[in-house]
């Protein structure tokens, strides 16, 4: 299992401390890839920059896929460039490529059902090894949960102690989930705008 599997496991199972959108929870898992990617060797945090590293591939499909996707000419992705690039609708693809592994479920209810899309994380070592991290605040994961949304902030910074690669990539999720809102906070005035004005004709 992958830092991004367990905080796909945690975002279904604990109650956030505010409602979370895809999009934020994208941005988290690209940055749960890039952390994992880091520590393996995989790649190398030059700054901002994501640089390749020497460390052969992960044998998970997803991480690999990201490995993958590494740019490998200077000057290199930053870590925002590569959040929003590989976070385009990667929520969607934990969610389907978990299911099709077994991990997670969608439980058969009535049709008309309210929530009957809701996925949940079927009892599982993966499931255990992401609630023993979360329940012991591993500090990896709860940062990555506190710029998604999924958990309060407490005091400054981040639970620690990190590495400054993890730092780097906490601090750029953060700063692209606040970019994100608001943005999301722009178009839904906008949108509100645009049905009044048409309510006034």
């Amino acid at each position: 299992m992958t830092t991004a599997q367990d905080l796909m496991i945690v975002s279904l199972d604990v109650t956030p401390a505010r409602p979370v959108e895809q999009g934020e929870l994208s941005l988290a898992l690209a940055g749960a890839e890039l952390i994992d990617l880091a520590e393996a060797g995989v790649v190398v945090l030059d700054g901002d920059r994501v640089t390749p590293g020497r460390a052969a591939p992960p044998d998970d499909r997803l991480l690999a896929d990201a490995a993958s996707s590494l740019v490998r000419r200077e000057p290199y992705e930053s870590v925002e460039e590569w959040l929003w690039r590989r976070g385009r609708g990667l929520a969607s693809a934990y969610t389907a490529r978990m299911e099709a592994d077994g991990t997670l479920t969608h439980p058969r209810v009535h049709w008309l059902a309210v929530g009957s899309d809701r996925r949940s994380a079927v009892d599982s070592p993966a499931r255990r090894r992401a609630t023993e991290r979360w329940a012991s605040a591993e500090p990896v994961l709860a940062g990555l949960a506190t710029t998604a949304g999924l958990r309060e902030e407490e005091g400054d910074g981040f639970p620690g102690p990190l590495t400054e690669p993890v730092e780097t990539v906490l601090a750029a999720v953060g700063e692209a989930v606040t970019e994100l809102t608001a943005a999301q906070q722009r178009r839904s005035v906008e949108d509100a705008a645009f049905d009044n004005a048409w309510r006034g004709l």
